[in-house]
């Protein structure tokens, strides 16, 4: 059973900055993609970024791109999410996930999620 792990959420000030861990527990497929998705309260989960992990083709949500990086590091089975120039509507519980296959954008076939870590701004 794979499983993920997230760990780096936290309270910071607007304007400031967390990186976000998810660690997979083994690399059982031979494609796949991990996605970092958030929910808000009151609010659907919806998709922030993702990266497939072979080729490291990545894709933010419009309102995201330009101050959060998606990177990866094989040897530690890790994907890593850069959080800069947070903003207060960024708070959120953020989850991890895992998909066969390379479709990172399409949400439904997620199957494996991380427990989830809480990310506030304050402004």
């Amino acid at each position: 059973q794979v499983q993920l792990v997230e760990s780096g959420g936290g309270l910071v000030q607007a304007g400031g900055s967390l990186r976000l861990s998810c660690t997979v527990s083994e690399r059982t497929f031979s494609s796949y993609a991990v996605g970092w998705f958030r929910q808000a309260p009151g609010k659907e989960r919806g998709l922030v970024a993702a990266i497939t992990w072979r080729g490291g083709v990545t894709f933010y949500t419009d309102s995201v791109k330009g101050r959060f990086t998606l990177s990866r590091d094989n040897a530690k089975n890790t994907v890593y999410l850069q959080m800069n120039s947070l903003k207060p509507e960024d708070t959120a519980v953020y989850y991890c996930a895992l998909r066969r296959g390379s479709a990172m954008t399409l949400v439904t076939g997620y199957e494996y999620w991380g427990q989830g870590t809480q990310v506030t701004v304050s402004s």
